[in-house]
């Protein structure tokens, strides 16, 4: 059950008033009216705390995590330096030389020591550090040699501006570089932080060894792990794809005794849902709930569990509750997600766009579009202005359920509110315009990407080309083709997807055309090929298609699996087994044959045609080649032996079957029952249908005519009728199933329940084969129903059914219990086998004068 979300914006006091908010107190910019979210003021703490760590002086890391007394180290201001000696006053004037100015003067020092001032302008993208950080980090941007990069701070490097350097480094290697200087240097100690940063970066480029290296290193030199560098090593492993690797830290954490934070028991969560394990996310959110606590700045303070024997609920940030929300989303879990969001709202943390985001997905995805609706109005409501994605969500969602007109006007919404759709929203809806044809609504935006010089990708355009094929505007799809073809941009798989789109609708003129074009810009691969032989193949082109692949290896492209598959299903549907098997060897003499499949197709063509010889020989050979039958390639020989009634061969690959020890099926069983009928094997046959009823689909009526068939034969009366009785329940009767049943009652000269079935044919419209129609006819001959008799014939006659000997025969009967002479019956069929018309009409004539002696007899 949905959990329908209700939306109180009085719930928010944080946006009431500008200036402060009621959960933190803190003070915010009274000219925006926006204070920061709770995710945002948690940052601030964090970097707060982040900044007072990593300036702690060089020394070891108190054992915090498995001693009960606490350290509290002292918190040096920015450019104290509490392990070294006083620095020189020189050195502190050139300190605060350097912090005067953005344009900073670099001390390059040459090989025999003198300094060479260079001034540079720092880039602009360090400048938010302030102090000497643009310096450094341009000078390491610029200089290779460290010694001569470092050289100006080598003496006053803190902490902080240690873990800065490491972190602002794009090459995993030149930051490894910098921090074996550090060490090597001797003058620094580096901390936990530090490590951090590090494991963070190798992880990140997937440098497992360095990784491992590292942790030993901090082993040895009893650097204690903190919850970050667990958190740390399990984000990268996991997102490395090495989940057990991921596990194996969050065990060790946990053999430490250390409960993750909030951060690692979201990387954790973000874990299981990556590899689709949302129970197991779902199961480590709430034991955490239950054990975890968390301590800030000297208080403690349980989010979750029990203190002093009352149930603390958690408090979380807006980041672990858009994850949560996220996780049971994807798990499909849409009560779940809601109740979370409403727990959020309750707690008073202030959604932010990532969450509605999050939900409106959801909700769209269980077909909750207009709660969808309501969240993006609470938005407004909550300001909390919805992006791109947002947008992009909605018009996804609303096109995905066939409401083209509320997806475009969402398209049309973004843009008011002053938001760039991406290439993501111009591809949803041309997307979405292309597949129901709407040619002037997408060119609209074509021309609109054109104007802002938005580059259409592959995508897009075979998706365009198939619109206007599929709308019967071939010239416009080749001209929309040819725009991109002539760039010389395209790839063979965008080839390939317009050869396809031509080839579907049996333009094969136009598949040609771009096959060629393709192979102008010298793009042919395997897959460019296989697209053009299906083409041929639907286009019944089969010279063509074996053609093109006999030309494959001249244009220096083998043919794959498909290739070969392709070509063997194309001839085997066209009723040409021997090319197939022709080129059903060549695959096996290239080792691409590794199933049946293709072997069943030429099998199947062989039964087809009735050369069960041919059929078996492929057999044979796929069992020399190792190459293993499976059900269906049983089935059509079981079948076509059973047709043929050859109950020997069927039963040998019954048994066959058997052996290899692959289970039955329904189109195994209905062949074998055929079988059974055919011989009249009634205790296999009994056997084989309970089989059927036990399956999910049940005896079709083909099954459960043959067993009324088989128990007429045997005089079983009350085992067909209640065969019978179970068909007409379920509705699977047919004109054969009545048919059947009117025969036994006739041969056991039942004949009032035979006359009822006979009725309830015709009541039905089930009289139209030639054999009910003798059926009935026999019927009413042996019963003296001559009346019936004659208006059945001229029903048969007026519904253009051909009769047969066995017709007039049935008809010869009537005539001579008429009175008719058998001379005169005699002269009729002799009449009919000369002229069939002539003969027809006397037989037409001599029947209405019964008819008529019968009416007068009635009266």
């Amino acid at each position: 059950m949905f959990v329908k979300l209700q939306l109180d914006a009085r719930c928010f006091n944080i946006l009431s008033s500008p200036r402060t908010s009621p959960i933190t107190g803190a003070s915010v910019s009274t000219n925006t009216g926006v204070s920061l979210s709770p995710l945002e003021k948690i940052e601030t703490v964090k970097k707060r705390r982040e900044q007072s760590l990593l300036e702690i002086p060089n020394r070891r890391i108190p054992k915090k995590f498995n001693t009960d007394h606490k350290q509290t180290p002292n918190k040096p201001s920015f450019n104290e330096n509490q392990d070294r000696e006083p620095r020189s006053n020189s050195r502190n004037s050139t300190r605060v030389e350097n912090k005067k100015s953005f344009g900073v003067g670099l001390e390059r020092f040459d090989g025999n020591g003198s300094v060479d001032k260079a001034h540079t302008k720092c880039s602009k993208k360090w400048a938010y550090y302030g102090g000497c950080i643009p310096s450094i980090l341009e000078a390491l941007d610029t200089i290779k040699d460290l010694d001569e990069a470092l050289k100006p701070w080598e003496d006053t490097l803190s902490n902080k501006e240690r873990s800065i350097i490491l972190k602002e480094q794009s090459s995993w290697e030149r930051a490894l570089e910098i921090f074996e200087w550090f060490k090597r240097k001797g003058c620094y100690e580096l901390n936990v932080i530090h490590y951090n940063i590090m494991l963070r970066i190798l992880g990140r480029a997937r440098n497992w060894s360095h990784v491992e290296c590292l942790c030993n290193e901090m082993r040895i030199k009893q650097i204690l792990p903190v919850n970050s560098t667990y958190g740390t090593l399990i984000d990268v492993y996991s997102k490395g794809g090495l989940k057990e690797e991921a596990l194996h830290w969050l065990k060790k954490m946990n053999d430490r005794g250390m409960v993750p934070d909030e951060v690692t028991m979201g990387i954790v969560i973000q874990m299981y849902k990556k590899a689709g394990e949302f129970q197991k996310a779902e199961e480590f959110f709430k034991n955490w709930t239950l054990g975890e606590s968390i301590k800030h700045e000297g208080t403690s303070k349980a989010s979750a569990g029990v203190q002093n024997g009352v149930q603390v609920s958690v408090s979380l940030s807006s980041y672990t509750y858009n994850t949560l929300i996220d996780t049971y989303g994807k798990a499909g879990q849409l009560k779940e997600a809601s109740e979370t969001f409403a727990k959020m709202l309750r707690e008073g943390i202030v959604p932010t766009t990532v969450t509605f985001n999050t939900m409106i997905h959801i909700c769209g995805n269980h077909g909750q579009l207009e709660e969808a609706g309501s969240l993006m109005q609470k938005m407004e409501e909550l300001r909390c202005p919805p992006d791109t994605r947002t947008y992009n969500i909605l018009i996804s969602l609303h096109a995905k359920h066939d409401n083209i007109s509320m997806a475009a006007s969402y398209f049309k919404m973004m843009k008011e509110a002053r938001l760039v759709p991406d290439h993501v929203s111009y591809r949803t809806l041309l997307y979405a315009f292309s597949i129901r044809h709407m040619v002037s609504d997408a060119e609209d935006l074509v021309s609109e990407m054109d104007e802002k010089g938005l580059e259409i990708d592959e995508y897009t355009q075979s998706a365009l080309t198939r619109m206007y094929i599929e709308a019967g505007m071939l010239e416009k799809s080749w001209l929309w083709f040819r725009r991109f073809h002539l760039t010389g941009n395209m790839s063979s798989e965008c080839y390939s997807a317009s050869i396809d789109a031509y080839g579907e609708r049996s333009h094969i003129l136009e598949a040609e055309k771009v096959f060629m074009s393709c192979q102008e810009g010298k793009m042919l691969t395997v897959l460019v090929f296989n697209v053009m032989i299906k083409a041929y193949g639907l286009a019944q082109k089969y010279d063509k298609a074996c053609q093109l692949f006999d030309s494959m290896e001249s244009h220096g492209v083998l043919p794959d699996r498909c290739s070969y598959s392709s070509i063997i299903q194309i001839l085997a549907g066209a009723d040409l087994p021997d090319k197939a098997r022709h080129y059903l060897k060549k695959m096996q003499e290239a080792g691409l044959v590794s199933d049946c499949i293709s072997y069943c197709a030429v099998i199947s063509s062989f039964v087809k045609f009735g050369k069960l010889e041919k059929a078996e020989g492929l057999y044979n050979e796929m069992i020399g080649f190792d190459v293993k039958p499976d059900v269906i390639v049983y089935g059509v020989l079981i079948n076509a032996f059973a047709d043929a009634g050859s109950v020997k061969e069927a039963l040998g690959y019954v048994d066959a079957m058997k052996r290899a020890g692959l289970p039955g099926n329904t189109v195994i069983y209905n062949s074998l029952i055929k079988l059974y009928t055919k011989v009249g094997y009634l205790k296999e046959a009994e056997e084989t249908y309970q089989l059927l009823q036990s399956s999910d689909s049940g005896p079709d009526a083909y099954s459960s005519n043959c067993m009324i068939d088989l128990y007429s034969e045997q005089s079983m009366v009350k085992q067909a009728e209640k065969i019978f009785e179970s068909l007409k329940r379920k509705g699977n009767t047919n004109e054969f199933t009545f048919a059947m049943m009117l025969c036994m009652y006739k041969r056991l000269g039942r004949f009032e329940e035979a006359t009822q079935i006979a009725k309830q044919m015709r009541d039905l419209g089930l009289l139209t084969d030639l054999l009910s129609y003798n059926n009935v006819l026999g019927l009413y001959a042996l019963d003296g129903r001559f009346k019936e008799a004659v208006e059945t014939f001229k029903e048969m006659v007026e519904a253009s059914v051909p009769p047969d000997d066995c017709t007039f025969k049935s008809l010869g009967i009537v005539l001579v219990k008429c009175g008719i002479s058998k001379k005169a019956v005699s002269k009729l069929e002799a009449t009919t086998k000369n002229d069939y018309q002539k003969g027809l009409q006397a037989w037409m004539l001599a029947l209405s004068t019964v008819a008529d002696i019968d009416d007068d007899y009635d009266e």
